[in-house]
């Protein structure tokens, strides 16, 4: 198959969830995908399984110098990028608790900065790129009003702001806000239902939705944990919290 009029992507978050759905329904239609996850053996892994579409570029995208070199790895590989989806981040919440500064921080650098440092290198490569579309994906905690001041509705802001930059440039730009379906009312009439989502499902759904390139796209989620698992040290803080312990935190989004 000849890929060289077939997008060349970069995929955050990749590592599992619905970040791994989507490179696998990405790479299914023959696109050069370049993948990035903390794990390194997710990426490889997945090059593996598709030879010669699959760049791995993993890294902990919250140290902006990595991200630089991942940025210069796919600029020296493919020379631009005409898709960019970025889906890693992390968030947690405590149940009736202040955040713990140590938390907040991050939550921020884990969300805001790094998103922030792959815009900043994405830019100059959808730039050069053919169509270029960026995509965000912000975590559930944008919806949760104690932890806005944490990073959940600053990202939103940080996509805004990019949309004024990156539309005049020539790239379309879409936010993707784990939500609510709104067409669905639960028990009591208040509150909207959200859908029982498989990772796989909600790829295939988001994929389809971001063919159309809207500005925004609300993706309903019941079970958070099933899209963005938890992470290894978040699983961790969970097993050795007590039952019923207020400080618990739940894990929102997976890492970067």
């Amino acid at each position: 198959m000849d890929r060289s009029s077939l997008p060349r992507y970069w995929l955050t978050g990749a590592g599992n969830g619905i970040g791994a759905a989507l490179a696998e329904a990405i790479l299914e239609t023959g696109a050069r995908v370049a993948v990035s996850a903390c794990s390194a053996q997710a990426c490889e892994a997945l090059s593996a399984r598709y030879p010669g579409q699959v760049l791995a570029v993993p890294g902990n995208l919250s140290d902006s110098q990595t991200v630089r070199e991942i940025g210069e790895t796919i600029a020296r590989q493919w020379g631009a990028l005409d898709r960019v989806i970025l889906n890693a981040g992390t968030a947690e919440y405590v149940h009736g608790q202040p955040l713990e500064q140590t938390m907040i921080e991050h939550i921020v650098r884990s969300n805001l900065l790094a998103a922030s440092f792959c815009i900043e290198t994405a830019r100059p490569l959808l730039g050069a790129g053919s169509d270029p579309h960026l995509v965000g994906l912000t975590s559930p905690v944008t919806y949760l009003t104690s932890l806005q001041a944490a990073g959940g509705s600053s990202l939103r802001e940080l996509f805004e702001t990019a949309r004024q930059t990156l539309v005049a440039e020539g790239t379309d730009v879409t936010l993707v806000t784990p939500g609510v379906d709104s067409a669905s009312l639960s028990v009591d009439d208040c509150f909207p239902k959200p859908a029982h989502w498989s990772a796989g499902d909600a790829a295939t759904y988001l994929l389809g939705q971001l063919a159309e390139r809207p500005a925004e796209v609300t993706l309903s989620v019941s079970s958070v944990s099933s899209l963005w698992p938890l992470s290894t040290a978040a699983n961790d803080r969970q097993a050795q919290a007590a039952p019923g312990d207020s400080t618990n935190r739940s894990p929102i989004k997976g890492q970067p």
